[in-house]
């Protein structure tokens, strides 16, 4: 077979006796849907890549798996990708036997569909950046407390989430009124002079 790499080889003969015949047969079936398809190990695991990754597969203790790496884009006309990735057991499920695999001509097609994507360069939509968080509501006593500081105002108004967010919970995790209105006058105070709640603790 070309394209095979000894450490999937390697990986295969490790595998407890119930895998091996599974493994070998996703092995045959990727080569046959992509001749061109060369092998790898990433994270410990098989993967077979085409101009990118195709899939992946595993064995563990009592089950194999199969990842395809693009496989949100996948058509799955049969809807064997349905488990997707909230199981860790693999996109076509727990797989313990050849019995549990689909039939070939539905692997094979998934496995041309997949080498396919890669072909023409079609890529997962990227994940969205995690933005911070523009808005936090500012308490009333605190909010007209800086409004009668105008320094305070400008300072809080245009400094960070983070930091707003840390003079908003000192204030309103106070457990007395008494500590809530000391609070109120020691951060207007500091948020005056540029300040932040933990200032005493940030490195100079």
């Amino acid at each position: 077979m070309e394209h095979t790499d000894k450490r999937v080889d390697a990986y295969i003969t490790k595998a407890a006796p119930f895998a091996q015949p599974i493994l070998e047969h996703i092995r045959e079936l990727v080569h046959k849907a992509c001749p061109e398809a060369t092998e790898n190990i990433k994270w410990g695991m098989p993967f077979f890549e085409y101009k990118g990754v195709i899939c992946g597969m595993a064995a563990f203790k009592q089950h194999c798996s199969i990842n395809f790496w693009k496989g949100a884009l996948l058509s799955d006309p049969h809807h064997l990708l349905e488990q997707g990735e909230r199981t860790a057991m693999g996109q076509m499920g727990r797989i313990t036997s050849l019995q549990d695999l689909p039939a070939d001509r539905i692997l094979l097609s998934y496995f041309k569909e997949a080498a396919l994507l890669n072909e023409q360069d079609i890529k997962l939509a990227p994940k969205p950046a995690a933005k911070e968080k523009q808005d936090i509501p500012t308490p009333d006593d605190l909010q007209k407390a800086l409004n009668k500081n105008k320094a305070a105002g400008k300072v809080f108004k245009e400094a960070s989430y983070s930091f707003r967010k840390e003079y908003i919970m000192w204030i309103t995790e106070a457990k007395t009124e008494a500590t809530r209105t000391k609070r109120l006058e020691t951060a207007v105070e500091w948020i005056a002079e540029g300040k932040g709640r933990n200032w005493k603790y940030e490195k100079k």
